[in-house]
């Protein structure tokens, strides 16, 4: 989920792994020249959607935490690919809590339809995320629970 602290738990994982770090929005932005706003101002929600799939399915995911973009949820290739070699982790929050970390969010790049609400994106994506899902945890407590949670799920 967008503000769920994808990026900042996923640094902390894998320093506390010993395992190397992905950030495939950071690979999208390499990839294309550009940042995820603009992007998606540019070529859409749909058009970043599949670059982000195309992004997932050339990530190799052997001792490696990554942190998609929170519309990862919607490539099934993406996520099928994943899901053969790798945990997938969801990181609960409240919708509450989303709208709360996100604050002004119109420069985030959020892949979401213009007239689409936030509770909207939310509720969709959230029944996603838990389909794909092997571990949940809470994401409403620090960082470092939510580091040691997972490592707990992963033993």
């Amino acid at each position: 989920m967008p503000g769920s602290g994808k990026s900042t738990i996923g640094v902390l994982l894998a320093k506390t792994l010993t395992f190397d770090f992905i950030d495939t929005d950071l690979m999208i932005q390499s990839n294309t020249g550009t940042s995820l706003q603009n992007y998606l101002e540019t070529h859409g929600v749909d058009a970043l959607r599949q670059k982000e799939e195309e992004v997932i399915l050339t990530v190799k995911t052997d001792r490696t935490v990554i942190a998609t973009g929170g519309s990862a949820v919607y490539g099934e290739r993406a996520m099928s690919h994943l899901g053969k070699t790798s945990e997938i982790v969801f990181l609960d929050i409240s919708l509450e809590t989303m709208v709360d970390r996100l604050g002004d969010f119109s420069g985030r790049g959020i892949a979401k339809p213009k007239e689409m609400r936030l509770e909207q994106m939310f509720l969709e994506r959230r029944a996603l995320y838990q389909k794909y899902a092997g571990i949940t945890v809470d994401g409403e407590i620090r960082s470092s629970e939510v580091c040691a949670a997972i490592q707990r799920a992963l033993s």
